[in-house]
């Protein structure tokens, strides 16, 4: 008998030890995780500077319901006359009420509005004073303390999102909110794209969320994304024009706008004294003191009845001269589509327009900036505007709460690993990169970052926190013991 069949069939070689398991990139590629990563940490760490900013600009969509409750009996009159009496006569009434400081405007009211006398004075600083009066009969309705034109409601409520009432300080918060806004948004339908792309109805679930058979986290990333993809184009908008007057990234764009010559034009108020055209009027009966001295109350109809014929129909206001030998001014201020906001200088007293700038003439950069401002006050198309505004920061409250509602279901939940939120995903995005995306990314990253600096200062907190967390986990990782030798 052989050796062989004593002893048996041989035994199997031993197989190889499988390679220990990877965790798998839920970005699908290294530029998916890259971005899945990012979009996780501005999710969680500037989420919270965005929901303060959807509640406070939901508060500010009511503000001309809130004037209208508070103020009604300023800003309206109770009956309406068949003509309105002198200008000079409401300024006169104004004065009569309102004896100290200077006029510096005046908006003659028509129809059911009241007429508004704005008075400033040093001790007044940035704010202003405002006189009320009834067109028809020049009674003075009421007085408030105003800013650029704002009731005091509505400044409150202003200064609530632009700065949370902390001033210069405060303002560091909607301006890092508007500047993550956006790259959160794209970054979301990103992803949400690349999620659904192999997917035949790709194309309507990005609008439709997919509830078929979606449980717990994914019927949540279902409503988080797919609303997301619906406000996406407002957001952007908000994004856009929230930082055009934000403090540092708005300070680069109206640099930009010098630099090609696109901001609005300036209206020259400049005028030549003659014997026959003096420069000042003063003495008359109704004299009183303005910015550029004293001049006669009747000048404001003389102003006012140039710009009509000129043009400059509907509201406006009239501004007299800021300093002797310069001409008054008249300025369109209908904000409500389609805007006026044609200009014409008027000399006091000639009655002759001496300049004029018309909105249509503006550079169009110019034009785009001051619609975007007022669309995004909620003026611009009346309350349409204001239910758009209030529909997308309701909108962005649903997308913030199921994304943290999203990180609270991803938890572990083993007894022994129980945590109180959901793992970040996972890191090493950067390294799988092509190089020449990162020749590419790095310095458009960083000219971003120049522009939008509280954008740029974020993500390196951000890239820092990230390095400091990898170092720790990969300390903390027991080394893998190598397996014993077989005998």
């Amino acid at each position: 008998m052989s050796v062989t069949e004593l002893s048996g069939p041989p035994r199997p070689e031993p197989a190889p030890p499988a390679d220990p398991p990877t965790r798998p990139t839920r970005g699908g590629s290294p530029f998916g995780a890259l971005l899945l990563r990012l979009h996780f940490y501005a999710g969680v760490l500037v989420a919270p500077f965005l929901l303060v900013a959807a509640l406070t600009g939901l508060a500010y969509t009511v503000a001309p319901q809130v004037d209208g409750v508070l103020y009604g009996d300023r800003l309206t009159v109770t009956g309406v006359g068949e003509r309105p009496l002198p200008v000079a006569d409401q300024v006169g009434a104004a004065r009569n009420a309102h004896p100290e400081g200077s006029v510096t405007s005046v908006q003659p009211g028509a129809g059911d509005r009241t007429t508004r006398v704005v008075f400033s004075a040093p001790e007044y600083g940035e704010k202003q004073h405002t006189v009320y009066v009834d067109p028809y009969t020049a009674r003075v309705q009421g007085q408030l303390t105003t800013w650029f034109g704002s009731t005091p409601a509505t400044t409150w409520l202003d200064d609530l999102h632009r700065n949370l009432h902390l001033g210069v300080a405060g303002r560091h918060y909607s301006e890092l909110a508007a500047s993550w806004l956006w790259v959160i948004a794209l970054g979301g339908v990103v992803l949400w794209w690349r999620r659904r792309r192999a997917s035949r109805a790709a194309v309507r679930h990005l609008l439709v969320p997919d509830l078929s058979a979606a449980r717990g986290v994914r019927r949540t990333r279902g409503w988080h994304a797919t609303l997301g993809v619906w406000l996406t184009i407002g957001l952007l908008f908000l994004s856009a024009t929230g930082l055009t007057w934000s403090r540092y990234a708005g300070a680069n764009f109206g640099a930009g706008l010098d630099s090609l010559d696109a901001r609005a034009p300036q209206l020259s108020t400049a005028l030549t004294a003659t014997p026959g055209n003096p420069t000042d009027t003063g003495g008359g009966h109704h004299g009183m003191s303005t910015g550029g001295g004293v001049v006669e109350s009747a000048a404001f109809d003389r102003v006012l009845t140039a710009a009509r014929t000129a043009g400059l129909a509907g509201p406006v206001e009239i501004a007299p001269a800021t300093e002797p030998g310069s001409a008054w001014t008249v300025t369109q201020v209908d904000n409500t589509w389609p805007v006026a906001k044609d200009r014409v200088a008027v000399d006091p007293a000639t009655a002759t327009v001496t300049a004029r700038s018309d909105f249509a003439d503006w550079p169009l950069l110019a034009q785009l900036s001051g619609l975007g401002i007022q669309a995004h006050m909620g003026v611009l198309f009346g309350p349409v505007n204001q239910i758009l505004l209030a529909a997308l920061a309701l909108g962005l409250l649903c997308v913030i709460v199921w994304g943290y509602r999203m990180w609270w279901q991803r938890r572990p939940t083993r007894s022994d690993r129980r945590a109180l939120a959901g793992t970040p995903p996972a890191r090493g995005g950067v390294r799988g990169l092509p190089r020449w995306v990162l020749l590419v990314g790095v310095p458009v990253t960083a000219a971003v970052g120049w522009a939008l600096p509280l954008f740029g200062l974020t993500l390196l907190a951000f890239l820092a926190v990230d390095t400091v967390l990898g170092a720790v986990s990969r300390r903390r990782r027991p080394a893998t013991a190598p397996a014993p030798a077989g005998r």
